[in-house]
């Protein structure tokens, strides 16, 4: 539903900004320019080199997995399956909402980990200690944007947030030989981790340090906007969905305590197992019968035309102030290419199928965009509900990293069974919130029919929950 007219008057002018009626929208147009370019490039960094350490468990052991790491390690049964949900641990008792200083000074935490990492024996416990640096990361950047964006214009900025990841997707496969030491040749893990850890994890706190100095941390206390600005940024804001003041403990109540919360966590934690599929792209290219390096270099394609896909989604989920359609249309097309990829061996269609897998992408961009939206009046509740939803949801990427044993392939048709199961559970379960939010919707446009006291309704006049 759209948000409420942001347009208050008294004598033609903005009551908050006291700027003419006809100048807001070029004043907010202004700020929000301002906005994208102070913070949206730093975030974009930010995303790429935590995305770079995430590698490490997911996208860069699918490729060691395939240079022989397993052999080289000796590892069987479910070891592997085991490093790779380590990582999810720590981001699980981490989901801390963070301001805008706590972020970057956890980024260079976690660039310090990552330069002390250098051999296998340490990477389980490493990566247990560096993921509980990086969980704050991922809740605290979402309620960061949420702390500035209005909800028809937030997808498309988290949107451009999570594929930030696909910039060290399609830089690590080709740095061959750099240092002297191949990317991701047949050389053992240890040599690999150094190299990686060493460099990122230098220029990850170099990045963080100076995230400290660019990014802004609220609205009212930004010193590089103007006062008019502030007061701007500030009643947008309220009026798009009435903020309502409450303590970090009332906060914190009122998400426990809301039904809302748990629904959406399980929907998300059912939905992630079924995205596993992100965390094996080389793996899956590799039943295509390819050597290693055309494995590698046709493993990039798919995802860059996924992230395409998916800022044009956010954009128009965005426009169109639609959440789940978006969502659920990712999720279609998703679950076409998982069915191909069951049916046939047959390269060509597999290579085409994955093209249409990657475009899971997009679903976890809109459906954080409508998280925001669901629980955008109580900034101290929906900073608790971010982080309560995306540590819960990593339970999915444990379970995930078990659903692709080598054992499975090259067909991993029980694998692509288990996520087609998934979607269609999660796909329902956001469809069944989708149909509760409408109900409140009507509730709320009967309640404003029926009142008498504008003050009683408990929110501004023309709210709806986005659906």
């Amino acid at each position: 539903m759209s948000p409420p007219n942001d347009k208050k008057t008294v004598d033609g002018t903005d009551a908050t900004t006291g700027a003419p009626c006809r100048s807001r929208d070029v004043l907010e147009k202004r700020l929000r320019r301002k906005l994208d370019l102070r913070t949206m490039p730093m975030i974009v960094v930010m995303a790429t080199m935590g995305s770079v350490s995430l590698l490490f468990g997911s996208a860069v052991h699918s490729i060691a997995r395939l240079a022989g790491y397993e052999a080289d390690l000796h590892l069987k049964g479910n070891q592997y399956g085991a490093i790779l949900s380590i990582i999810y641990v720590g981001y699980i008792f981490m989901q801390l909402p963070s301001p805008a200083v706590f972020i970057p000074s956890c980024m260079v935490v976690w660039g310090g980990v990552s330069v002390l990492t250098g051999f296998y024996t340490m990477a389980l416990v490493s990566r247990l200690f560096l993921d509980f640096v990086e969980g704050p990361f991922i809740p605290g950047a979402v309620f960061f944007l949420s702390g500035w964006y209005k909800r028809d214009e937030l997808a498309l900025r988290l949107s451009i947030f999570f594929n930030g990841n696909v910039l060290s997707s399609a830089v690590l496969p080709n740095m061959q030989g750099v240092l002297g030491q191949a990317a991701w040749g047949r050389e053992t893990f240890a040599s690999i981790c150094r190299w990686l850890f060493y460099i990122t994890g230098s220029i990850t706190i170099l990045v963080g340090v100076c995230a400290v100095f660019i990014l802004p941390d609220f609205p009212h206390n930004t010193r590089w906007l103007t006062p008019e600005e502030r007061a701007l940024a500030v009643s947008r804001l309220e009026v798009d969905a009435g903020l309502e003041e409450r303590t970090i403990m009332g906060g914190l109540w009122d998400a426990v305590s809301d039904c809302k919360v748990w629904w959406l966590s399980t929907a998300f934690i059912i939905q992630t197992i079924g995205q596993s599929l992100l965390l094996f792209p080389p793996t899956l290219v590799a039943t295509l019968g390819y050597d290693l390096t055309n494995t590698l270099l046709l493993s990039l394609p798919p995802w860059v035309f996924a992230t395409t896909f998916s800022l044009v989604f956010s954009r128009y989920s965005d426009k169109m102030q639609r959440r789940y359609i978006y969502y659920f249309a990712s999720n279609v097309i998703t679950v076409i290419g998982v069915i191909v990829s069951m049916c046939t061996m047959n390269k060509t269609a597999r290579y085409i199928s994955m093209f249409l897998m990657a475009q899971c992408l997009a679903a976890p961009t809109v459906l954080w965009g409508w998280v925001n939206n669901t629980f955008a009046r109580e900034p101290a509740k929906r900073a608790v509900a971010i982080a309560l939803i995306n540590g819960l949801s990593q339970t999915g990427n444990i379970i995930g990293s078990f659903v692709w044993p080598s054992n499975w392939g090259p067909t991993y048709r029980y694998s692509y069974g288990i996520c087609l199961a998934t979607f269609g559970v999660s796909t329902a379960m956001f469809g069944v919130m989708h149909l509760h939010l409408k109900h409140l919707n009507k509730r709320i446009k009967k309640n404003e029919q029926d009142t008498k006291d504008v003050d009683e309704l408990g929110y501004p006049i023309g709210f709806r929950y986005l659906v």
